[in-house]
């Protein structure tokens, strides 16, 4: 990823959550578990920047959820979230083509089903190795997760790693 832009994008949504340290620490361990994995997986430069530039913005919708709704759930975030992801990014500059993808990924990263691509699966992935351990998962959440959802060996072996179980 251009390291100018992508420290650009990160300080933007810095900014944008600013005074929320949980969503800011959130994406900042999404977007490490999704470079990491993207790595791993040896996915093209195009698509690992698709897939780091979707961590970053991914929950971009919640701070509209909880102030339009009060609370915040997934099909909210995947509505709210991809007009202020396509907003921040046009501003940064980034090409029409990423910009789409990037805001296809942002409303579809609560769809567990009919995973299409590598930047969507790890985003996935990347996303659950955050949230299992900030929500507290049991280990029968976390298996049950990772048969139905996982599918890199990648994201399998750090949410063993993470959780301790033997998985896979």
């Amino acid at each position: 990823m251009n390291g100018e832009r992508h420290r650009k994008l990160l300080e933007a949504m810095i900014e944008f959550d600013q005074g929320s340290a949980e969503r800011i620490q959130h994406f900042l361990k999404v977007w490490s578990f999704a470079r990491l994995i993207g790595e791993m997986e040896g996915l093209d430069c195009g698509t690992q920047e698709i897939l780091e530039t979707a961590a970053v913005v991914h929950d971009i919708g919640i701070k509209s959820c909880l102030e339009k709704y009060g609370h915040c759930n997934g099909p909210q975030q995947e509505e709210e979230g991809p007009p202020l992801a396509k907003e921040l990014l046009e501003r940064l500059g980034y090409e029409k083509e990423l910009t789409e993808r990037v805001c296809w990924l942002v409303a579809h990263h609560h769809t567990y089903a009919h995973v299409e691509g590598m930047d969507y699966q790890i985003l996935l992935e990347a996303d659950y190795l955050v949230n299992f351990y900030e929500n507290g998962h049991s280990p029968e959440q976390i298996e049950t997760f990772c048969r139905n959802v996982f599918r890199t060996p990648s994201g399998i072996r750090l949410l063993s790693l993470q959780s301790g179980l033997a998985l896979g």
